[in-house]
């Protein structure tokens, strides 16, 4: 009896033994996990850096942009929603297509309470439920985008809130 006690403790401290040295990859090294979520942190922190990077681009073009439909002109900085964003996120290595259409197709789907500052954000501004203004979350319940009204021709800040019953979608392209 002794004896099959002894070898059930010797059985269960080499399982636990092997356990925990396949968890840390060798004794005294982080576990694989460890890794990937350091690599998941880097790719947010990276994307967070290039989002702030066009947000700060996006918010020197006001007053210098100009809003003209279906144009797409850097040398004179005249844009249509989203040439704007497309410009704008070019400037930081992000290729985007032109046309909102496009545009809300391309990248990661992403929930209107799950916004991070960098998504794109898309509006029904004329036809109801059919996408056809582009603009860039910023945080903060605000987005950045380029726009024509009564008073305005160009870049402006507006808060989301603003637009609710507009809104339509998000996508993740960092």
């Amino acid at each position: 009896m002794q004896l099959r006690k002894a070898l059930q403790n010797v059985v269960i401290g080499s399982t636990c033994f092997i356990l925990v040295a396949v968890g840390f990859g060798a004794v005294g090294q982080a576990p694989a996990y460890a890794a990937s979520s350091q690599a998941s942190i880097s790719a947010s922190s990276a994307s967070a850096q290039k989002a702030s990077a066009i947000i700060s681009q996006a918010k020197r073009l006001i007053g210098k942009v100009k809003y003209k439909f279906g144009v797409n002109n850097p040398s004179k900085l005249w844009f249509d929603c989203s040439s704007f964003t497309k410009y704008v996120f070019a400037k930081q290595g992000v290729s985007l297509k032109w046309g909102t259409k496009a545009q809300s197709k391309q990248g990661t789907y992403v929930s209107k309470s799950n916004l991070r500052a960098g998504d794109l954000i898309f509006f029904s501004v004329s036809t109801p439920g059919r996408i056809n203004h582009v603009g860039i979350y910023i945080g903060n319940g605000k987005f950045i985008h380029n726009t024509i009204g009564s008073s305005v021709n160009g870049v402006i800040t507006s808060n989301l809130s603003s637009y609710s019953k507009r809104y339509i979608t998000a996508r993740r392209v960092l």
